[in-house]
């Protein structure tokens, strides 16, 4: 305050000065009030006042374990591992470690990565402060620094106010602060922001009365700039993927534990239905189940709603969008074709077949697998090929002509054949994908899905019955399940 004083005395005798002289003040006055208000602004909006979302424990919130966390199994492991360092502080100075000052939880989106830095905060009983990349960089110079130095004493004062000996910074979205520097030429704020981050990361030292671990989030890990990824910054990267079949059991137990479920239901099997599903998605299915039965008046949560739920998250909502009868017919024969020839290569393999429009498909088969994938063959492929552009076929086969209803089919057709060459499966050899002329791999892929419609064209052929009988049933019910296809494609009851 001394200073402000000392500076508008001196900006008074200049004015009293300039007056005396004979000097018109009105532009003077006129600029003067300009860069106040200006300076006033950046003041009020970057000075104490706090950006960081604060936990203050259980009296405001729920606080968050990782018990509460499923599906991650591996990153909590490495994730518990680093925080010791934090706990036992005694224990790591007699080893000589140097504490680690930055995790990075790099993972899709809905995976946890949020929920699992607030466990650390609670797992270590340090003071927690959350922050999003975005809030840190506006349009004025100097303002992402800032933000960035009182994050770090924020997090510490915080820290001696309730007692606590370590904090826990979270930056979620980090790539945007993060990202390489000099990728904005007209725009030095980024990278001012990301070096005053990479300052204040190298000044925390295990001799700190308050011990700071910084955790960031991302799934752009690509674009981080290196400074920010080495050692003794982000000391460690824990990935944090999508959870397996046993992983998304866990999850599903963790949000219906308040949820009355019927005798119905089997959250194996929801489990088994949802490969790929994020830890995100899967507590929108659980949610989505209970809303069902909630219009319903039901009193619990039955395995018809959960199977509603699941196709809700994936395709959305049901639509008015009512087709023609001769459209409805043609989305029938669509479907069935997809239907069929995922269960002639892969038995077991159809959830549900819906003529039904949602989102933005008219009709759909949903899918599911046994077992968790990670690695395919090319006889896999191929018949994820067959699959794809089975709809279209059986429209031509059965209706005469196709329609623009398989686009996105043979897309997905194309880019599953793009993965036999590239991969090396296909008459090329290996090959590098950016030396294979364009000619040459059009002809390749072209080859490739002309063989697998052969193969189609003859599966539909010798299930012309079954195929008959499944668009009857389509078009009398809209919805049939996995096991009812079954029983239609094989004849017989015993099959389901």
């Amino acid at each position: 305050m001394r200073y402000i004083e000392i500076g508008i005395g001196m900006a008074v005798a200049i004015l009293i000065f300039l007056a005396i002289q004979g000097i018109d003040l009105l532009p003077v006055l006129f600029f003067a009030g300009l860069m106040a208000a200006f300076f006033y602004g950046n003041i009020k909006r970057t000075g104490n006042k706090s950006f960081a979302t604060v936990s203050k424990g259980a009296a405001d919130e729920k606080l968050v374990s990782f018990d509460d966390i499923g599906g991650q199994d591996m990153a909590k492991g490495e994730l518990c591992e680093a925080l010791e360092f934090i706990k036992d502080v005694e224990g790591i100075k007699t080893l000589g470690i140097r504490p680690l000052k930055g995790i990075l939880l790099n993972g899709p989106p809905g995976t946890g990565k949020t929920l699992l830095a607030k466990a650390a905060a609670q797992f270590t009983r340090s003071a927690f402060l959350a922050a999003s990349g975005s809030e840190f960089v506006e349009m004025y110079v100097g303002v992402g620094a800032q933000r960035v130095r009182q994050l770090f004493k924020q997090a510490r004062d915080m820290a001696k106010r309730n007692h606590k000996t370590s904090a826990v910074i979270f930056i979620d979205e980090i790539e945007v602060l993060g990202g390489k520097r000099g990728q904005n030429a007209g725009h030095m704020e980024y990278d001012q922001t990301l070096n005053e981050l990479l300052v204040q990361m190298d000044g925390i030292s295990e001799n700190d009365a308050i011990r700071v671990l910084v955790i960031g989030a991302t799934n752009r890990i690509d674009i981080l700039d290196p400074a920010l990824l080495r050692p003794g910054r982000f000391d460690r990267q824990v990935k944090v993927d999508l959870p397996d079949k046993k992983g998304r059991m866990k999850i599903l137990q963790l949000h219906t534990r308040n949820k009355p479920l019927a005798n119905d239901v089997s959250l194996a099997d929801v489990a088994n239905d949802t490969f790929g599903f994020s830890g995100a998605h899967l507590e929108s299915v659980a949610n989505e189940a209970a809303i069902l039965a909630f219009r319903e008046s039901s009193g619990t949560i039955t395995a018809q709603h959960l199977r509603s739920a699941v196709e809700k998250v994936i395709m959305g909502e049901k639509l008015d969008r009512i087709p023609s009868s001769q459209e409805k017919n043609r989305i029938a024969v669509h479907e069935t074709g997809h239907a069929l020839l995922s269960e002639y290569t892969l038995p077991g393999s159809v959830a549900s077949v819906n003529v039904v429009p949602r989102g933005n498909a008219l009709g759909y088969v949903r899918q599911t697998q046994q077992d968790d994938m990670y690695l395919y063959t090319v006889d896999y492929i191929n018949s994820k090929i067959a699959v794809a552009i089975a709809g279209a076929i059986a429209e031509e086969m059965f209706l005469g002509a196709r329609s623009t209803g398989a686009s996105n089919d043979f897309k997905q057709a194309t880019d599953l054949a793009k993965q036999i060459v590239f991969g090396g499966m296909s008459e090329l050899g290996i090959v590098s994908p950016e030396d294979v002329p364009k000619e040459l791999l059009h002809n390749t892929i072209t080859g490739i899905i002309k063989q697998i419609e052969c193969q189609v064209r003859t599966v539909l052929t010798n299930h012309q019955t079954a195929f008959t009988l499944t668009v009857d049933t389509l078009l009398a019910k809209e919805f049939i399940s996995g096991a009812e296809f079954r029983v239609l494609l094989n004849g017989d009851e015993q099959a389901a």
